[in-house]
């Protein structure tokens, strides 16, 4: 069978509706054979079939469209109606009526929506019939518009799935050409920041030293936008942020660490902390660390310079809490629900500008952790909580 035929018989299997147009044009014309077929120069196949009189043809099966009426009806464009054979003076000598013994027939086109000839709604019994009377013919028109109508909504589902497919297959493509890229941007850079620091040990000169820390800053800040990219396309090709989960005890001080290197970092700011002590946690010690920098960079960037940030931890009922609180405008539900999504970014104030991907692997470090990420925002604050079971 020719591949158009296939395709055209896997367009009208698609289609949902076709089992009750045919049903419904069997109960309501009375013949017990009815079918779609596609009719080309040099074929005839069975799209869908209804077949009460065991006529035998399933879809996909062919006949020689030189046997059919069918052959008529593609090469004038219009319909065959016949109530009785034998009362027929076009037909009741015609070589299909012997050849399938049928008194009582239809052949309907269907066009597609572009006006392209698809095939026949057709049906036939070996009993006359009567269908020539205008409301069955109308209906029956109408029942082929209804297939075509189908037939252009299949065909452009078809098209947007093999877009979204294609699409999808590219972004895959672009993950692993940007992870790949990403892992091997961190031998050069890890040379760069080396470079910087050697200068600065080795060149007393300020003008030099000015250079090289410029140099380490702009080094330190595409490391972490690198290991940023290498750590959203992980969790998006399906591996999931890598996690080495162990006991670690003296939680409290890992956390201490993080608030004085980003106060070290923002000498203007205050950052408030009330880090339960001796806390102990069954986690990623270096996952759990970057998952509060990077919720305190939010709040630094995104939160009022005017306000304090807090930082809060600790353990009750079993769970433990992480939470940072900024002041500033209270985000919008539209905002917050957006906040988790990869390459999203509020707007902000200069200097603030990133990949939009630090939240998102806040997210993912939480996931991996068993725990979620919650926002709230009200009364002029903003805060981000962090839960995970205390014991795992």
């Amino acid at each position: 069978m020719a591949v158009n035929a296939l395709s055209c018989v896997d367009e009208i299997q698609a289609i949902g509706a076709v089992p009750k147009i045919l049903e419904t044009v069997a109960a309501m014309t009375g013949l017990r054979f009815v079918c779609i077929a596609h009719v080309t120069q040099d074929s005839w196949t069975t799209c869908a079939v209804v077949d009460k009189l065991a006529f035998g043809l399933k879809p996909g099966d062919q006949l020689d469209v030189t046997t059919t009426l069918c052959e008529e009806v593609r090469d004038t464009g219009a319909a065959v109606i016949i109530d009785h054979v034998r009362e027929s003076a076009r037909y009741h000598d015609h070589h299909t009526p012997r050849i399938y013994g049928f008194q009582s027939y239809f052949s309907i086109p269907v066009f597609r929506p572009d006006g392209r000839y698809f095939g026949t709604l057709c049906g036939l019994d070996p009993e006359p019939v009567r269908l020539s009377d205008a409301v069955t013919v109308s209906t029956l028109q109408l029942f082929t518009e209804l297939i075509a109508k189908q037939l252009e909504s299949e065909q452009s589902l078809g098209e947007a799935r093999a877009a979204l497919l294609d699409e999808r297959e590219t972004a895959e493509l672009r993950e692993q050409f940007i992870a790949v890229l990403g892992h091997d941007l961190r031998t050069p850079l890890g040379s760069v920041m080396s470079g910087a620091e050697f200068l600065l040990l080795k060149h007393q000169d300020p003008s030099t030293r000015q250079v090289a820390e410029r140099i380490r800053r702009s080094a330190r800040r595409m490391s972490a936008l690198v290991e940023d990219v290498v750590d959203f396309t992980r969790g998006r090709m399906g591996d999931g942020l890598a996690l080495e989960m162990r006991l670690l005890h003296g939680v409290d001080l890992r956390l201490y660490d993080v608030v004085d290197e980003l106060s070290s970092l923002h000498p203007d700011r205050v950052i408030d902390s009330a880090i339960q002590p001796g806390l102990s946690l069954y986690c990623d010690p270096e996952r759990l660390s970057q998952l509060l920098s990077k919720l305190l960079k939010n709040a630094l960037v995104h939160g009022s310079e005017l306000h304090p940030v807090f930082v809060v931890a600790n353990v009750r009922n079993g769970l433990f809490t992480l939470r940072v609180t900024n002041g500033g405008p209270d985000l919008s539900p539209a905002v917050i629900a957006q906040l988790l999504k990869p390459y999203w970014r509020a707007s902000s104030r200069p200097g603030s500008e990133g990949l939009g991907l630090g939240l998102y692997i806040v997210d993912q470090i939480a996931r991996g952790h068993g725990g979620s990420i919650e926002v709230s925002s009200s009364a002029g604050s903003t805060s981000f909580t962090f839960t995970m079971p205390a014991a795992m």
